[in-house]
């Protein structure tokens, strides 16, 4: 599942009930180790806040897109969570 700033990819895991995992990926091209590692926590702390209504039992991967962090710095960390919440809705569906 992809948005314009983000792809999501998402994986079944055999052991049914455990607690979903998320893997994030930041490409270099997206700026220096300092823009990539404070895109990575707030992408974290993104998924942290939308935790609870995330169905367990998989693995998740979320790549960040050119842009991504031009548009964080301008919009905000709330904008952030609204793109996340709008991945995962849309791999929901």
């Amino acid at each position: 599942m992809s948005t314009r700033f983000l792809v999501l990819y998402w994986f079944d895991r055999p052991e049914t009930g455990e607690d979903p995992r998320l893997g994030i990926a930041v490409p270099k091209q997206l700026g220096g180790a300092v823009v990539r590692n404070r895109l990575k926590r707030q992408l974290r702390e993104s998924w942290r806040a939308m935790l609870e209504r995330v169905p367990a039992g998989k693995d998740y991967v979320l790549i960040a897109r050119p842009g991504l962090p031009e548009a964080v710095q301008s919009r905000g960390f709330d904008w952030l969570q609204e793109r996340v919440d709008e991945v995962f809705q849309k791999a929901a569906a």
